[in-house]
């Protein structure tokens, strides 16, 4: 028997891993305080996790719509790592970077294939359906999703390890754009519904599974969109404004 669509979910597991989050910065911060800027990011980070995880957003997700567990899947490899690691001080983020395993993984050659093929794979139909029906498979699918959401932003708000220039930035967001809209657009136009779980589960407001599934692709796209846009915005005003202020420096003939 599904829940009332109203009701809140009791997500202990995320509910402890959050705790367990707020710890490690809380004695992070001791030795590398955090500006208020970063303190507001790392705030909205938890707000969201919480947002996502606990709220009737999560009980629509697990047993009702599609559109708002691809919702819930783009807060969690999206706008959730991006306000962690912004959330991170530098000092911080130089100790943090400086095992060679972890500069591997956020070099950006690595990073974004990385988080595409999370996507990608948690996407399949079958993996879909298995999470869905096996929580601890469905814990490690939004794990996944913050994990390689952090490797994906770190590059392009951390300047340690790597110190990309603001057009490596710019030229960076775009690719991730450009190779991760497929799937929402995808989804949005295909002819039948995809996943068995969301065809069979209970309907609500009148939305047929097939008509769920577009407007979870166009919610997706849609939100991915706007994530990447202002963040190749910022970059490329900052890229625009670093060649400016170079050909003003150069010496006139």
């Amino acid at each position: 028997m599904a829940p009332s669509p109203g009701s809140w979910q009791a997500a202990w597991v995320e509910l402890a891993a959050v705790a367990v989050l707020v710890a490690a910065y809380v004695l992070a911060a001791r030795r590398h305080p955090p500006s208020r800027g970063r303190l507001a990011c790392f705030a909205g980070a938890v707000l969201l996790l919480f947002a996502v995880s606990v709220t009737p957003l999560a009980t629509l997700a697990l047993h009702y719509h599609l559109w708002a567990h691809l919702v819930q899947n783009v807060a969690l490899a999206e706008w959730v790592p991006l306000l962690l690691v912004a959330a991170v001080p530098p000092g911080l983020a130089a100790e943090l970077t400086r095992p060679g395993l972890v500069r591997f993984l956020t070099r950006p050659a690595v990073a974004l294939p990385l988080w595409l093929a999370a996507y990608a794979a948690w996407h399949v139909p079958a993996a879909y359906d298995a999470a869905l029906e096996n929580h601890a498979l469905l814990h490690l699918e939004h794990l996944t999703y913050v994990l390689t959401g952090v490797l994906l932003w770190w590059s392009l708000l951390q300047d340690r390890p790597w110190g990309l220039t603001a057009g490596a930035k710019a030229a960076y967001v775009f690719a991730a754009f450009v190779f991760a809209s497929p799937l929402g657009l995808l989804l949005a136009l295909l002819p039948r519904a995809l996943y068995d779980f969301y065809v069979e589960a209970p309907r609500l407001w009148g939305l047929g599974a097939l008509a769920d599934q577009q407007l979870a692709g166009i919610a997706m796209a849609v939100s991915e969109g706007i994530v990447f846009f202002a963040a190749f915005a910022v970059f490329f005003v900052r890229f625009l404004a670093e060649e400016e202020a170079g050909l003003g420096r150069q010496p006139h003939s």
